[in-house]
């Protein structure tokens, strides 16, 4: 059976038992791994007999279930046919992998579920016996949607279409030294048999492999072989090369097996979200969460998030997650809100917060690859000057949100606080054709864009531009005084956006007023009262504290106002790090330490959430959320 030595501790990490009461059922976990876009999951707890859950395929539409029950086994003895019954004695669910182990008098079986690569799942079946015997193996599994079966005998498959798709799904069951192999199917399902007893040699295992392969254009696509024999060594390669970095995680006042635990669970996260290469999507990258319907693509503001997270533990995803986004780049510089299978429903409306050179620098010094870097740096310049030439309405140096089709909504969504308080009373000012900006400029923003100026800075000196990198310190010197002057309110203690044309604050204290503290922005005076504001128990130093709206606003609301109280974990980490960058070591590491215990659930089983009840640390809305994973390792690996 497959060795899970020094893996132990990391089991069930993720509750991965459920069953769909739908085709569309997303209420439970699902296992997937390296790019996948189908997955699989445990039975409920109650079904001992059932082998796997799946596949689901996320690729069909929104993502459905296709089959209610994968890789179920029938074992009788091959001379008297008595059936053994096969009780299961445990299952388990391990980074990298499900396993399912079941016992019948004298015989033991352990099913094994893997990924080989972002298209095939293995099913490694283990049979071991007390005395030599021959028996018969059958595979079952349940269809839960109507599809289209056609088996080839001659190469012992048995493949699945779908309507209105070219994708299939193709099954087959090998046997080393023993390729015959019956195939059968009916309206509902379809199974593998032996033709011939399998013979089992006394305390000698006997493996065999269900091999399942998702071909996401069969028209084009050719599935590429696999080595059964050296896919799990493989797969254990991998994994231990992401848990190498566990180790390190670590947070004062939790103890060091909770951070680790916690670790792995964003690892586990922030993977189960990666899809590979397909349609128009020309690079792997990772998706805000296989739980929502709605996030079936890779978002900027989030890809910039998960591709620093990523830099820690699978360097190369990470560098594919910002390639996927730039691909898509505009000629004049534009980078699009998000992008999908289809080109046809990506989003170019608006973009999404400028953190792009701060992820591929982040990625430069986890890697040393500087020729990553020399690959993005003119692309990232041109994404940096195109704020300043499509979103500077009064040309002062200073940009706002805005859309290219001139609406407000969109405009909301550039930002990536969708309702965001502060945003309530704006205005649309038409820029130039395709441009368009609100009537305010936002703290938040102009702090991320100063941030990337310095990034530039240290992307072009270590690429040799020593004279572009002294603009790019200029350039931030001359921002950094304009933001100091124009959006500190020195009366409340706070930055604030403000309206164009006027000196006039927006005051709404909320997440964006601390951003100027991550970037480096605040003087050590302004600092100090932005801190005092944000260790305030009335404001934001709440149970689960840091969040998005003052906690005394009229407008605050904790668990449904998505970006008017709930707490987002990557607004709280720029929290945690502003106040460190200031000084205040001791309250960031107190707040670090309430985002992780007083998030419910956190520490046992529960999924990472998009985002959590100030008041409660209760998680809300998506669940598996890749941001909040990729948050959660910033808190533990600085």
């Amino acid at each position: 059976m497959p060795s899970v030595a020094g893996q132990e501790k990391y089991v069930d990490v993720l509750d991965m038992h459920g069953a769909p009461k739908s085709v569309k059922d997303r209420s439970f976990n699902i296992f997937f791994d390296a790019g996948a876009w189908h997955g699989y999951s445990l039975p409920p707890a109650s079904d001992h007999y059932r082998g796997f859950i799946g596949p689901f395929v996320h690729s069909l539409g929104e993502g459905q279930w296709i089959g209610s029950s994968f890789a179920v086994l029938s074992l009788q003895d091959a001379a008297s046919h008595k059936p053994f019954p096969l009780p299961r004695i445990e299952d388990h669910a391990f980074p990298g992998y499900l396993v399912r182990r079941f016992s019948s008098a004298g015989l033991q079986v352990s099913e094994t579920l893997f990924f080989a690569d972002s298209g095939r799942a293995l099913v490694r079946i283990d049979l071991s016996s007390d005395k030599d015997r021959d028996i018969d193996l059958r595979v079952n599994n349940a269809l839960l949607t109507s599809a289209h079966l056609q088996v080839d005998e001659a190469n012992g498959t048995i493949a699945q279409s779908f309507a209105n798709s070219n994708s299939k799904l193709i099954t087959k069951l090998h046997i080393d030294g023993d390729p015959a192999v019956q195939l059968a199917t009916t309206a509902s399902s379809y199974h593998f048999a032996t033709k011939h007893p399998l013979h089992l040699e006394a305390n000698q295992a006997r493996t065999v492999y269900l091999d399942q392969v998702f071909v996401y254009d069969a028209r084009s696509e050719t599935p590429p072989a696999v080595d059964y024999a050296q896919a799990w060594q493989k797969n254990r390669e991998r994994w231990s090369g992401y848990l190498k970095t566990v180790d390190a995680s670590r947070l004062a006042g939790v103890p060091d097996e909770t951070a680790r635990r916690i670790a792995v669970k964003s690892i586990l996260t922030l993977l189960g979200n990666w899809r590979a290469a397909h349609g128009d999507l020309h690079h792997d990258g990772v998706i805000p969460s296989y739980s929502n319907p709605d996030f079936n693509g890779f978002w900027a503001w989030d890809s910039w998030k998960h591709a620093v997270a990523l830099a820690r533990f699978a360097p190369a995803l990470a560098r594919d997650q910002m390639r996927a986004m730039f691909d898509y780049q505009a000629d004049d510089g534009m980078v699009p809100d998000c992008i999908y299978l289809d080109k046809a429903n990506n989003n170019w409306r608006d973009t999404k917060p400028p953190l792009a050179a701060w992820a591929v620098h982040e990625i430069h010094r986890a890697t040393d690859d500087k020729a990553f870097l020399a690959e993005m740096y003119a692309k990232l310049v041109r994404y940096h000057r195109w704020w300043f030439a499509k979103r500077d309405h009064d040309h002062n140096g200073l940009a706002e949100y805005g859309s290219t089709d001139g609406t407000k909504i969109a405009a909301k969504w550039e930002s990536g606080m969708d309702n965001g308080a502060r945003f309530d009373a704006i205005a649309m000012l038409r820029n130039s054709d395709g441009a368009w900006s609100m009537d305010q400029e936002s703290a938040d923003l102009n702090a991320y864009l100063y941030l990337e100026k310095l990034e530039l800075a240290e992307i072009a000196n270590a690429l040799g531009k020593t004279q572009e990198g002294e603009q790019w310190i200029r350039e931030a010197a001359t921002m950094k005084a304009a933001i100091q002057k124009r959006m500190f309110d020195s009366s409340r203690g706070y930055f604030f956006d403000v309206k164009l044309g006027r000196n006039k604050f927006v005051p709404i204290y909320g997440s964006e007023g601390w951003t100027a503290l991550w970037a480096g922005v605040a003087t050590p005076e302004q600092a100090q009262v932005v801190a005092h504001t944000m260790l305030d128990p009335k404001k934001f130093s709440t149970r689960f504290p840091f969040p998005t709206l003052a906690a005394d606003d009229p407008r605050f609301s904790p668990i449904k106002g998505y970006w008017r109280g709930p707490v987002w974990i990557d607004q709280a980490w720029f929290g945690v790090e502003a106040l460190k960058r200031y000084g205040f070591d001791r309250q960031a590491d107190e707040i670090a330490k309430q985002l992780i215990l007083n998030a419910k659930g956190l520490t046992e089983q529960a999924p990472m959430y998009e985002n959590y009840d100030p008041l409660t640390g209760e998680g809300h809305q998506s669940r598996n959320f890749s941001w909040a994973a990729a948050s959660y390792l910033f808190l533990l690996h600085n």
